[in-house]
């Protein structure tokens, strides 16, 4: 069975297509490489350059190839960003998305698993929040993903179409096989930043907010590592696969940890210790998410097999010493 992975040269997308060939699927990637890498695609993966709004090349991709089903990564991310520039997070993020939705509709595509994330919920507390918790985005980045589960509620009541959309919380680390992880230059990821800081590839450490109504004053996030994360899309693949009903899953670990702790963690693993600069909030973080995960864990059967920080820190100091040699080689 073909899937179409949208997104797939990126950080999430790519290890996707690494778990789908591992398991002997067989992927192809549709991706713009604004953010993702055409390095970063393996062999026995088919990349095709293009943009996943662009109906006619989608509608062609998904008769060509025969999708049977899509994994839709591809997405702009950064919560200041969306602040600051809300309309195009809606383009990308939400209206491309709509066209991608009616390409599945009309190429006969049944099973469509989407990307989500936990910033729909907005600042719930220290609490692990559920499913059902009311939506409180606090950014266009969480609206525009609401809209697109809004959209996939609606087409699976209207066609013969069921997806599954797993809203993630702050996904971290990397292949443990060393194969891949986050390598987006900008990227804001919390872990990757710490870790570049510590390699000396950046000054200092930038701690946003240190009086949010957290035990240390800190955002506190549930840190997803990356294969946990992405063997709850393979799940969600058989689920829907064997005639499962559409679902919305977190995908968490139901246990937080602070800014200050992913710094603690990173200094502890590297070894080395760095200079961290207190900064005032950004615009649209909310003080918490943590994850209650009892309903993938039922629906789906996914367990955590990497929930350790101290490994998923070093999965993220490793990939980054990776990452400098091939730049430092390629320079």
């Amino acid at each position: 069975m073909t899937i179409l992975v949208t997104g797939g040269a990126g950080y999430i997308g790519g290890h996707m297509v690494l778990a789908l060939l591992d398991a002997g699927q067989q992927p192809v990637i549709l991706d713009n490489l604004s953010t993702g890498f055409r390095w970063n695609v393996p062999d026995g993966a088919k990349l095709i350059v293009g943009d996943f709004g662009d109906e006619a090349l989608v509608s062609r991709i998904i008769a060509e190839h025969k999708i049977k089903a899509i994994a839709h990564f591809a997405a702009k991310i950064v919560v200041p960003e969306s602040v600051a520039d809300p309309l195009g997070y809606y383009l990308n993020n939400t209206v491309k998305a709509r066209s991608l939705i009616d390409c599945a509709v009309q190429g006969g595509v049944k099973h469509f698993i989407f990307s989500s994330t936990a910033s729909v919920y907005g600042d719930q507390g220290l609490e692990p929040v559920a499913e059902d918790a009311p939506f409180k985005p606090e950014s266009p980045y969480g609206r525009s993903k609401l809209m697109v589960e809004w959209m996939l509620e609606d087409t699976a009541r209207a066609h013969d179409f069921s997806y599954v959309a797993l809203r993630y919380f702050n996904v971290a680390g990397g292949d443990p096989r060393g194969r891949m992880g986050q390598s987006t230059p900008g990227s804001t990821h919390l872990i990757k930043r710490a870790v570049q800081v510590a390699l000396g590839q950046r000054p200092s450490l930038q701690i946003f907010g240190t009086d949010y109504p957290t035990p240390d004053g800190t955002c506190v996030r549930d840190y997803v590592q990356i294969t946990d994360l992405i063997n709850a899309h393979l799940l969600a693949l058989d689920y829907l696969r064997a005639g499962g009903k559409s679902v919305v899953c977190n995908c968490g670990y139901g246990r937080g940890l602070s800014v200050r702790d992913v710094v603690s963690a990173v200094k502890r693993v590297s070894g080395i210790d760095f200079e961290t600069i207190i900064a005032p909030r950004r615009p649209g973080d909310p003080a918490a998410y943590v994850a209650a995960n009892d309903r993938i864990k039922a629906m789906l059967g996914w367990r955590a097999e990497h929930d350790d920080l101290d490994e998923i820190v070093a999965q993220a100091l490793n990939w980054e010493r990776r990452l400098h040699n091939r730049q430092s080689a390629e320079s």
